[in-house]
């Protein structure tokens, strides 16, 4: 489906589920490189309590990178595709363990072809392995290829995603929609109708879990995107400026008593 409809207002009552890179900050040529902008921290802040709690971060990066760069470690949120959880009933990360050899043959392939050809970044997450191109865009085919084969080796243990510029291995059991289900299986979110926002490939299975419970569907990109989400917004400024609008609604009434 191709969409170009603003979603509706941010309601109080909803259940919020976030992506990172490309939807709260701009894309960077290296993970380590985004800018995060002054207000993002104190938005989320703000917006999560105007939201009750009900707010997540849903990202493929690590709890403790994501942490770094917001300095929100109280915040709820799933790394690594769903992999690390904190938040709702459980404010302390758990962290699903995958000791896998199928993984261990992904990372010593990586570094390999990391050590062939400069332009590569490796990024390990200890749970999954990404392998960065942008800097090499035509590189893009082959690594693709060279993962993929010990993925198919891999039966059912292990899945490969194809992001922006990235080609990523993670077990299978881990998606940003089962991320999302176990949020909504407990407080502050179950109940709520879900809002899933995102940029990416990795953010499908979101928006199919929102969209299967009557929910919400933001894609953060271009109108021209194949996506399963209803609605669009076109960059994460955009996606600023969506929040907010809870926040002024809020304000609103303090104001008016001032």
């Amino acid at each position: 489906m191709i969409v170009d409809l603003l979603p509706p207002p941010p309601q109080a009552d909803w259940a919020y589920f976030l992506d990172f890179d490309g939807t709260l900050v701009d894309i960077a040529d290296r993970p380590d490189a985004i800018v995060v902008s002054d207000g993002l921290p104190s938005l989320l802040a703000d917006f999560c309590r105007a939201a009750d709690g009900a707010l997540a971060l849903v990202t493929g990066r690590s709890l403790q990178d994501l942490d770094r760069h917001l300095d929100l470690p109280h915040l709820p949120a799933a790394g690594v595709h769903g992999l690390e959880i904190r938040g709702g009933t459980q404010p302390k990360a758990t962290v699903k363990e995958s000791r896998n050899s199928a993984l261990a043959a992904i990372r010593a392939r990586a570094e390999q072809l990391a050590s062939e050809h400069v332009e590569l970044r490796v990024e390990d997450k200890g749970q999954a392995i990404a392998v960065h191109f942008r800097a090499a865009p035509d590189l893009g085919p082959d690594v693709h290829r060279a993962l993929a084969s010990i993925v198919a080796a891999s039966g059912n243990a292990l899945a490969l995603l194809q992001g922006k510029m990235v080609v990523e291995v993670k077990p299978s059991t881990a998606n940003k929609g089962a991320a999302v289900e176990a949020f909504l299986s407990q407080p502050p979110f179950a109940g709520r109708i879900p809002c899933f926002i995102g940029d990416d490939v990795t953010d499908e299975d979101g928006f199919r879990a929102c969209n299967a419970r009557g929910g919400i569907s933001i894609h953060v990109g271009p109108p021209d995107a194949k996506t399963a989400a209803r609605y669009r917004l076109s960059s994460p400024a955009a996606v600023h400026d969506w929040l907010e609008q809870l926040l002024d609604r809020e304000k609103g009434p303090l104001h008016e008593h001032a």
